[in-house]
């Protein structure tokens, strides 16, 4: 890369790269909301139908087995993680899983607020994953299947035995509709629309297998569940919560989006074609990284390498020779430069992560736009390495 770079001279027709709220789907525009049960309540016969509707589409895009139970939960899947984490852990020794801020994020809840005194924490730096052969599957273990600040993911499902005794408790949500869930080893899946789907934000989904509604029925915490973490009555699963009734009441608007969402993914190609529209741009940045001089991905093993949350740090020597706070500071300037220019908006890396960026990859992003975005990339650093050095 030259010293003195021309800006491009052509920007992406959509510069939303956030890694969430993410990029809605391609074409939309509000009308596509304009039959929006506003002004209904969730609870009439027709809005509980719509609710279905959006239960009925998730598990047919996601394919997700006909015995695991789909449920709208409040507070997006932070609300879902923690609906079970409070309703359900106790009943044995757990295993936490951590190598990003969302996965640091349970292992406090688990052992500061639930405080639970049976904890193996298993950690990794960003770019990383612990050592998956250590997980004690007679344990109930908890982890993120893509750590979407870290752009590290699990490879695969076959580190998990089908035969395990403890559950396992995935917190899925920047990896749903990308990557391949493998729903027969996990117990408990939870992920928010505003990620792959483009979605809007504050609405939870709560995936239950057998062994995690036997858990929820068998098992009583001694300690007190807020209203909105109660998945039983009387001993027995609240049934009615995964069949179009919620704990509260949820917004009209965000469940027909995510409908509008899911009817675009199955026009999409399904389940793989979002798949493959997520490798597919993913793949434009892995290509633009093996040609760059100055930067490269957080994760080294393509193995467990996002195609959603790609996370990228600065390795130009010039650069790194600078400070921490140099870095930081220079990097916040080629996202502030970028957002000016209406090109890439709201790619700089998660506040806890290492300096660098990220550029959300997910099957709502058009391939097209991530290419015309990477030689902006390209000016924006050189313009900024320009002054830090100056």
């Amino acid at each position: 890369m030259t010293d003195h770079m021309t800006a491009p001279a052509v920007k992406p027709a959509n510069p939303n790269f956030s890694s969430g709220p993410c990029a809605k789907r391609p074409g939309w525009t509000v009308e596509a909301l304009a039959n929006a049960l506003v002004g209904r309540s969730h609870r009439s016969k027709p809005g509980k139908a719509r609710i279905q509707r959006a239960i009925d589409l998730t598990r047919e895009l996601l394919e997700v087995p006909q015995d695991y139970l789909i449920g709208i939960v409040p507070a997006s899947d932070t609300g879902a993680v923690e609906m079970f984490l409070w309703s359900a852990l106790g009943a044995r020794g757990v295993d936490m899983l951590a190598w990003e801020s969302f996965g640091e994020g349970w292992v406090t809840d688990v052992t500061k607020q639930l405080k639970l005194q049976d904890v193996r924490i298993l950690k990794a730096p960003y770019g990383e994953l612990p050592d998956l052969t250590q997980v004690d599957f007679s344990r109930d273990v908890v982890f993120t299947w893509n750590g979407t600040t870290s752009g590290v993911r699990v490879p695969n499902g076959d580190w998990i035995p089908a035969d395990r005794q403890g559950l396992t408790i995935c917190d899925a949500t920047s990896a749903a509709f990308a990557q391949n869930l493998d729903f027969g080893k996990l117990d408990v899946v939870t992920f928010s629309w505003q990620k792959a789907l483009g979605g809007e934000a504050a609405h939870g989904i709560l995936i239950l297998s057998p062994r995690a509604v036997e858990r929820i029925e068998t098992y009583k915490p001694d300690r007190p569940l807020p209203k909105i973490f109660r998945l039983t009555k009387g001993g027995k699963l609240m049934a009615d919560i995964f069949e179009g009734a919620t704990i509260n009441t949820v917004s009209m608007l965000c469940v027909e989006d995510a409908i509008d969402a899911m009817e675009w993914g199955l026009r999409a190609g399904g389940l793989k074609g979002l798949q493959a529209r997520a490798d597919a741009n993913a793949k434009v940045i892995a290509d633009w990284v093996a040609t760059s001089d100055w930067a490269d991905f957080l994760a080294l093993d393509p193995a467990v390498r996002s195609n959603t949350s790609v996370c990228l740090k600065i390795v130009d020597p010039e650069v790194t020779a600078l400070s921490d706070e140099a870095q930081a500071k220079l990097a916040k300037a080629v996202v502030s430069r970028l957002d000016k220019e209406g090109v890439g908006y709201d790619i700089g890396g998660y506040r806890d992560a290492p300096t660098g960026f990220r550029v959300w990859c997910g099957s709502t992003v058009e391939t097209a736009d991530l290419e015309k975005l990477v030689p902006w990339l390209d000016w924006a650093f050189a313009e900024e390495k320009k002054a830090a050095l100056a």
